[in-house]
């Protein structure tokens, strides 16, 4: 199994509808609303790194609402 952190900014009163869409996204286990840089944290548990790629770039990238991400592989 691959773990990542993907982080996410979002548009301007977007957090809170996004953690939910984003929790509804296939491989990932959480989401949390954060202070800082980033609006939104999701944290994804799945097969691969091919299928971080998915659920980064296919899926979160693609919901209304989501400005950029950045995502980042546990190495443990």
């Amino acid at each position: 199994m691959v773990m990542a952190y993907i982080m996410v900014k979002a548009h301007t009163g977007e957090a809170d509808r996004l953690k939910t869409d984003i929790e509804a996204v296939e491989g990932i286990e959480r989401a949390h609303i954060v202070a800082g840089d980033v609006d939104l944290i999701g944290v994804a548990d799945v097969e691969s790194p091919a299928a971080v790629k998915d659920v980064a770039a296919a899926e979160i990238q693609s919901i209304e609402g989501v400005s950029t991400t950045q995502t980042y592989i546990a190495m443990d």
